[in-house]
């Protein structure tokens, strides 16, 4: 299978593990308090930890408490008993046929976890720049814009910059944000001050 023909979710799983590779386990991420060797582990944990996952998505919806204190701790011990390298192949193969983000019809969940990690990864260190997207991915970080808009307080404007005429109104509206839908995905998932967007 060629590089372009992988699915976007495929190579941005590929290009995230190029990455870890290449910074080590000790580079910063966007992720406060978080090295690349956190972030690593917090991904094979993800992929292969059923009851960690449903931490961290009650982690995400409902904020800390016992079940993602549980997921933590799991990528706190893979992270102090395995070399980072391994933690980083085992990202790269991805997960065991058995668990849920195997699945045929559910990896798509993976789309927007390793596309804004990706940027976690790359955009802590300097002289990043913005990576140029195709069409067809940009557009699968636009539907996910729809989620992560609701986040935000008030209301938001979404508008995309790449596309003439294409926004989305959630909830009251409040703020207009004009940017790729990368752009608009990194802001609304709480990466504002990388976020390459304009706010009106």
């Amino acid at each position: 299978m060629t590089a372009s023909s992988r699915s976007f979710v495929d190579r941005e799983r590929a290009e995230l593990a190029d990455e870890l590779d290449k910074l080590g386990p000790d580079a910063p991420t966007c992720c406060e308090g978080w090295t690349t060797a956190h972030l690593a582990a917090h991904l094979v944990v993800r992929d292969r930890r059923p009851d960690a996952m449903l931490g961290l998505g009650v982690e995400a919806a409902m904020g800390p408490g016992p079940l993602p204190s549980w997921a933590h701790r799991l990528e706190a011990r893979l992270r102090e008993s395995t070399p980072f390298a391994e933690v980083v192949a085992r990202f790269r193969s991805g997960p065991p046929p058995w668990t849920p983000l195997a699945w045929p019809g559910l990896s798509s969940l993976n789309t927007t976890e390793f596309a804004i990690h990706h940027e976690d990864a790359r955009r802590a260190q300097p002289g990043w720049t913005p990576r140029s997207l195709a069409r067809a991915d940009q557009d699968a970080l636009w539907t996910a814009t729809a989620y992560f808009g609701r986040r935000v307080r008030g209301g938001v404007v979404l508008r995309r910059t790449d596309v003439d005429g294409v926004e989305r109104r959630i909830g009251d509206g409040g703020r207009t944000l004009a940017g790729e839908p990368m752009e608009l995905l990194l802001w609304t998932s709480g990466r504002r001050d990388v976020a390459r967007v304009t706010v009106s």
